[in-house]
């Protein structure tokens, strides 16, 4: 009851024309008896704490628009200022440093507007209430000081060391990496935080431990609880033959993986035929992990808990256990394996699918290939590795003649490429840097990438139209005032780009990348469009993918790595069983905007992540290395300085003070302009600098330009 009345409560204050009444007045209307008015008096006061409405001191309830409020993420800076992301808005409320009343970065918060936004200037705004902390537990490192301990937070935006009284100090020494759970929290920003040491990670400064502080900085989580593996442990090692039962066998085609040479798990396999009527026939064959992580089990809720596999320089954390990620999902060459197929017929001439099947299979995968092996057959005819894979040379011409059709049809609809070059980082056998290369996206790679490309949209798109209850992999368009400044900052550089009155299309973009010649030009412009840009995410309506212009497209090919596409997997299963309900229908609807936001957080931490430990490895790699000097292109430019990428993508800052002359930041086409020599330095730029400092602590590099540089 109380539930219906809650929803009928919301409705009335989103009203426009609702002006915030008292409690008892409001009981009124919607409850009858004594013993409900206490009842709906608790349910609004809990909907007080959530952030749903607000009561202010004359205990009149209203919506948080009544009194200029919003709710969202305090985002906290290395200054003493921060912002609050709202829910509803992608306008960020500034907070000075006096007005976040104990707020601390990632808490969910009450922002009061004081200052409407105007002009170029944000909203500003004071922290009413905050309705959860962020992070309840952190990583740092603890000092011993006798009597009682402290820990400073790893994240700078954290900005307050935790008391630690010495009854939980929990073995921790002096230098010690470790997690500490807050127990007490500030009613102020002049106080502490008081916590306890609930583990403690080692010494700080080693490797190992550097790492599993980022790990845990994040909330990632290694291992799985034992009902997790209790649960893997009764999925058997191979295929019974009642599993195929009803599935469409293609173990007798010729289908194989293509995956980087240290891939251990994998989740697609391929098959390239050219028909008799001149079309293509692509097979793209998805592990069905489905069949194996049973809906709402304990390794499904750990799935989705983790969301994501994270991969890190010398290790994966994964979002399944080994046993089924290296094991009976991954589709291991010659072993029999469940997979959903979507098998594609294309048109030779214009890349356009004009059929397809989507199925429920069981295939034995011929090889076990490698994005070196493939490329170097089509890009140098390698006689050696033709020999050994003879058998495939023909579905490999084909394969490679498709992806480039595929390839071309999607630039010429408007695609963006932003190819930027990404870097390995290798390790010795102690796993310490020693040399950081870049990765190539040779041909096999581009053609992989299109076939699962293809394959996502198909199934979105056949989705779609169905009008199922599903999750989709949305790129919303940009900001109009966010193109309007990309389009100023280009023309400042001299090059033209085309927008629409209130719009601007992928393709405009991809134009202005085509003209530029220089690769550390087009680089350096293509970082600042990509920023312009909305961040890719999860979401159960199909809303199209601004970046690769596509109006329909999903997750569908990386099950055992992914969760939404473990996700669609059940629902497209369903379907094929003609099981799919009204039922069934209402509980994807319940289920599917929750599926879609944790995933996408998730994502969001795997990334975080990632960058991180890279930045750590980038540190120690340059740490033995100060004094030399390196040529490189700003990537970067700041009113504090400029940041410096190298060619291995190692990126360090150039700070303004250390320039001999006075520079001035011109923020529209991102320069810095020498007050005495009328010196420009801009996007692209080649330079030639000296590593001068590495704080492998902070993960933080520091250039200066070399004599006569500047």
């Amino acid at each position: 009851m109380l539930e219906n009345i809650k929803e009928n409560v919301i409705n009335l204050l989103m009203e426009p024309a609702y002006k915030p009444m008292k409690k008892d007045e409001l009981a009124q209307v919607f409850v009858e008896t004594k013993e409900d008015r206490q009842a709906f008096f608790q349910m609004l006061d809990e909907m007080k704490e959530a952030g749903d409405l607000f009561i202010n001191s004359r205990n009149k309830v209203g919506s948080l628009e009544n009194f200029d409020m919003k709710r969202g993420i305090y985002r906290a800076t290395k200054s003493r200022f921060g912002f609050v992301v709202t829910d509803d808005s992608e306008d960020d409320i500034f907070i000075d440093g006096d007005s976040r009343k104990g707020a601390f970065n990632g808490d969910q918060v009450l922002v009061k507007i004081t200052r409407p936004a105007y002009g170029k200037n944000k909203a500003e705004g004071v922290v009413v209430k905050i309705l959860n902390r962020g992070n309840q537990e952190l990583v740092g490192l603890f000092h011993d000081s006798k009597s009682f301990g402290f820990v400073i937070v790893d994240d700078k935006k954290f900005d307050r060391d935790i008391f630690i009284p010495r009854t939980y100090f929990s073995g921790a020494k002096n230098n010690d990496k470790v997690v500490c759970r807050i127990t007490v929290w500030p009613d102020g920003d002049d106080k502490k935080p008081e916590g306890k040491i609930v583990e403690v990670l080692g010494q700080k400064g080693d490797r190992y431990v550097e790492i599993d502080s980022i790990v845990r900085a994040h909330g990632l989580v290694e291992g799985f609880n034992p009902k997790v593996i209790n649960q893997v442990e009764n999925i058997p090692d191979y295929v019974l033959d009642e599993e195929m039962v009803g599935r469409t066998d293609f173990r007798d085609d010729l289908i194989y993986t293509i995956d980087g040479d240290d891939s251990k798990d994998f989740d697609d396999a391929i098959g390239v035929d050219l028909l008799d009527n001149g079309n293509y026939k692509l097979g793209v064959h998805i592990a069905d992990v489905s069949h194996y992580v049973i809906e709402n089990s304990p390794l499904d809720r750990e799935a989705l808990k983790r969301a994501t596999s994270v991969y890190l320089v010398e290790k994966v954390i994964p979002m399944l256990p080994k046993k089924l990620s290296n094991g009976i999902c991954s589709l291991n060459p010659m072993v029999d394996r469940l997979s959903l197929s979507c098998i594609m017929e294309v048109e030779p001439k214009n890349g356009k699918v004009v059929k397809y099947d989507i199925v429920k299979s069981v295939i034995r995968s011929k090889a076990r290939l490698t994005y070196h092996e493939v490329s170097e057959i089509l890009e140098n005819n390698d006689s050696d590795l033709m020999e050994k894979y003879s058998d495939f040379l023909t579905s490999f011409k084909h394969a490679g003649d498709l992806a480039q059709i595929l390839r071309k049809r999607r630039f010429k609809r408007g695609a963006i490429d932003f190819d930027f070059p990404e870097a390995k980082i290798e390790l010795d056998e102690r796993g310490m840097p020693v040399d950081i290369v870049p990765y190539e996206r040779r041909t096999s790679n581009k053609m992989i990438e299109e076939f699962m490309l293809l394959a996502n949209e198909t199934i979105a798109e056949h989705y779609y139209w169905l009008k199922f209850p599903f999750v989709y992999r949305i790129h919303e368009e940009p900001d109009p005032e966010k193109i309007m400044s990309l389009r100023n900052f280009v023309q400042a550089r001299g090059y033209s780009m085309r927008t629409g009155r209130s719009e601007v299309r992928p393709g405009d973009l991809q134009d202005v990348l085509n003209k530029i010649d220089d690769k550390e030009t087009k680089q350096a412009i293509g970082t600042i469009m990509l920023r312009s840009l909305k961040q890719a995410k999860y979401a159960p309506s199909c809303e199209g993918h601004f970046g690769l212009a596509a109006k329909y497209y999903c997750h569908f090919t990386s099950p055992i790595r992914r969760y939404p596409d473990l996700q669609i997997h059940r629902i497209i299963k369903e379907n094929i069983d003609g099981c799919f309900n009204d039922k069934r229908r209402a509980h994807y609807d319940s289920i599917l905007e929750a599926v879609s936001n944790q995933s996408s957080t998730q994502e969001r931490k795997a990334v975080d992540a990632e960058r991180d430990v890279d930045d750590y490895y980038k540190a120690v790699y340059m740490e033995d290395k100060l004094g030399e000097k390196f040529v490189g292109h700003i990537s970067s430019i700041t009113s504090f300085g400029m940041f410096v990428e190298l060619d291995n993508g190692i990126e360090g800052l150039i700070r303004l003070s250390s320039l001999e002359d006075m520079y001035d930041y011109v923020e529209k086409a991102s320069v810095l302009v020498g007050q005495r020599t009328g010196k420009t330095f801009m996007l692209g730029q080649k330079v030639e600098v000296e590593l001068v400092n590495v704080n492998v602590d902070a993960r933080e590099i520091d250039f200066e330009m070399i004599e006569g540089g500047n």
